[in-house]
């Protein structure tokens, strides 16, 4: 009943709800308790199995102390890569060390995620220890959502704890359904909280000016953010790949541009229901037109809408630059949801790059800003901005779907009360 309400209300309600009575990890006492945590340990490893990028194991390491300094013990769950069956290269033991190193307790490990073999090396957890469950998807039942699966992972901990946003939007057994088993003795970690704080700050009790700022390739990928969005920014800020779709079904020369020609319409739909709403879009004037598409390919900066056959944007130019930095710098809520180039090569990465030092300028200032997606967070990673602004989200496909409205099945489940 509860979860077809939050589904009819929608996420923007429910958020609205959910900041004032949501549950985390701060509620509890841990001592003498076993919490069962879900974590977002899909970490990628090279060749050699080893860990590359340890971002979601450190984001998940104020949660688990928490637990360990009340005088509980940790039972940590996760998924790696998407295994059919069990597969050695994504077993969680190869990530164990790196878990180790980065919470400060040696990890133990468990061969299995439910059964006797999960079940005995929980039992003998002390206080102060911490055990990594073998991969939840070498089972079906985990995307399944299998009610058993999720009876046999609750048997594993005393209180549950959801500390993976980036799974927060799938209804597996680990992420939703385990949460019946706990009654109220189940909460957000701080990650997760986090996560919707940061989001409800952008789409309900942000400071204005908001600004939205959205690249990447396609509109048709970005449409469901940018219809709930209208409602709630100021600025939306227009960049990256669909940029020539917006300038092409105004009557602008795109060269051999990036162009969704089935989707001229629908931008020229948004540019209408913005203006109705009172929302400025800025859209670039000029770009970085390249004669091919790689890094050492000629290039000239041009007006966006004067690009020549045989030529292609592939990065905002300087006039664009200044006008975007103008905006950002007048924010006082950012959202920064993919880049204005293709900044995977050098000679193209300049916009994104400018408009990261302008974010992190604003955040210095006072503004809060907020940087989630693949392309975004990688672009944060890569050229040094992760310090400089107020949150990046871990969470993927689930900011996403956030910022679509669409309600997450992991999220209200901790809210349901049995």
């Amino acid at each position: 009943m509860l979860f077809r309400f939050f589904t009819e209300i929608g996420l923007f309600s429910f958020i609205e709800y959910q900041i004032t009575t949501m549950k985390t990890i701060n509620d509890f006492n841990f001592e003498n308790k076993k919490a069962l945590i879900r974590v977002d340990f899909n970490v990628p490893l090279n060749e050699n199995l080893e860990v590359t990028d340890d971002t979601r194991i450190q984001a998940a390491k104020p949660t688990i102390i928490k637990v360990l300094e009340d005088g509980g013990s940790a039972v940590l769950m996760s998924h790696l890569g998407r295994p059919k069956g069990v597969q050695e290269e994504f077993s969680l033991k190869h990530i164990v060390d790196k878990v180790s190193e980065i919470i400060g307790v040696q990890v133990k490990f468990a061969p299995n995620c439910v059964g006797r073999e999960a079940e005995d090396v929980v039992a003998g957890l002390n206080q102060g220890e911490v055990v990594l469950l073998e991969n939840l998807r070498y089972h079906t039942e985990e995307t399944a959502g299998d009610v058993g699966f999720a009876e046999q992972l609750s048997k594993l901990g005393d209180i549950y704890v959801n500390d993976a946003f980036g799974t927060a939007h799938r209804a597996h057994a680990s992420t939703t359904v385990v949460a019946q088993f706990f009654s109220d003795k189940k909460c957000f970690g701080g990650l997760l909280a986090k996560e919707i704080e940061s989001i409800d700050k952008v789409l309900r009790s942000g400071e204005k000016p908001i600004t939205a700022i959205l690249g990447g390739s396609k509109v048709s990928s970005k449409i469901t953010i940018i219809e709930n969005i209208l409602d709630k920014v100021d600025h939306l800020i227009i960049g990256g790949g669909m940029t020539y779709t917006f300038i092409k079904a105004q009557g602008g020369k795109i060269g051999n541009s990036i162009c969704e020609d089935d989707k001229q319409e629908l931008a020229l739909e948004i540019l209408r229901k913005a203006k109705e709403k009172g929302v400025q879009i800025h859209l670039p004037v000029d770009v970085i037109g390249a004669d091919d598409f790689n890094n050492n390919a000629n290039t000239k900066a041009m007006s966006v809408d004067a690009i020549p056959d045989g030529w292609e944007g592939l990065d905002a130019g300087p006039e664009t630059l200044k006008n975007f930095h103008n905006v950002v710098l007048d924010s006082k809520t950012i959202l920064w949801n993919g880049p204005l180039g293709v900044f995977e090569m050098e000679n193209f990465a300049n916009g994104t790059i400018t408009i990261g030092h302008s974010i992190a300028e604003a955040t210095q200032n006072g503004a809060f800003s907020l940087v989630g997606g693949g392309d975004s967070v990688a672009a944060v990673k890569q050229f040094g901005f992760g310090d400089k602004v107020s949150y990046v989200s871990t969470g993927g496909g689930a900011m996403l779907e956030s910022l679509e409205g669409k309600t997450l099945p992991g999220i209200i489940a901790i809210e349901q009360i049995n």
